[in-house]
């Protein structure tokens, strides 16, 4: 198991967000994570790497390998977050920096959390940039994110994400600003990149069709639970919770 939640609660303000969440994560799969908005798949993944809003409380266990990130010091916090831990948030618009090249977005934290010196940096980065097939990396690598379109820009939030080489990759509904073209080449990146980099992917989406593209299990979440989890097959064909029939119900059309 390359991340296993377990009786994840998170209360923020006395409310209580999350109420006992449990997912299992494995190398080269990928976990989607499904559900309408406020049922609490963001903040999921936000507790992962300890970016729950300020004052919010969390308990049970988030272990990576051995290690519990819920209890981990923050210095060991900063190191897993980035480097074994990323996130590729929903809108690249506003989690690249406008001001700032894409290179220096892409080699920042490869020479905090690798060592890397200036020029290794950037060799790194032009490679990263044609494995989410940026065309013309060595030139991209110098421009700035306005420069590119929105699909563009995701791929290069990816390539920051994958900077570090991390073990899971948490994609935040990554395709939900995009058109349905775009959607699907980003999909097909996520999947070739799990496959071949052996990453374990979370991939939160409200988007049961999204799920039925490149998940291999699924897990439903209602009101801070989750009501169900499977193969994908399973769960997105003979559901056993009301909840995840209705969804599929809500679809336009038949999930494949």
């Amino acid at each position: 198991m390359t991340l296993a939640i377990s009786d994840l609660k998170v209360s923020v303000g006395g409310r209580e967000i999350l109420r006992g969440v449990d997912l299992d994560l494995r190398a080269g799969r990928v976990h989607g994570l499904a559900g309408e908005s406020g049922s609490g798949k963001t903040m999921t993944g936000l507790a992962v790497l300890g970016l729950l809003p300020h004052g919010a409380r969390a308990s049970g266990r988030i272990l990576l390998g051995e290690r519990d990130l819920l209890t981990l010091p923050a210095k060991d916090l900063n190191a897993v977050r980035g480097g074994e831990v990323a996130m590729v948030f929903q809108d690249p618009a506003t989690s690249l920096h406008p001001m700032l090249s894409v290179g220096r977005q892409l080699t920042e934290h490869m020479r905090h959390h690798l060592g890397l010196d200036k020029k290794q940096a950037r060799a790194r980065a032009v490679d990263l940039l044609g494995q989410v097939r940026i065309p013309g990396p060595e030139a991209a690598i110098d421009r700035y994110p306005h420069q590119f379109s929105g699909g563009m820009r995701q791929r290069i939030a990816i390539a920051i994400a994958l900077a570090c080489s991390p073990k899971v990759l948490i994609a935040d509904e990554p395709t939900t600003a995009l058109d349905v073209t775009v959607q699907a080449g980003i999909l097909r990146l996520l999947r070739g990149l799990c496959d071949d980099l052996g990453l374990a992917v979370l991939l939160v989406t409200h988007d049961l069709g999204v799920m039925s593209a490149v998940a291999d299990e699924v897990s439903v979440m209602k009101d801070g639970l989750v009501v169900e989890t499977g193969p994908r097959g399973t769960v997105l064909r003979d559901p056993s919770h009301p909840y995840t029939r209705a969804l599929l119900d809500s679809l336009p059309g038949e999930t494949p």
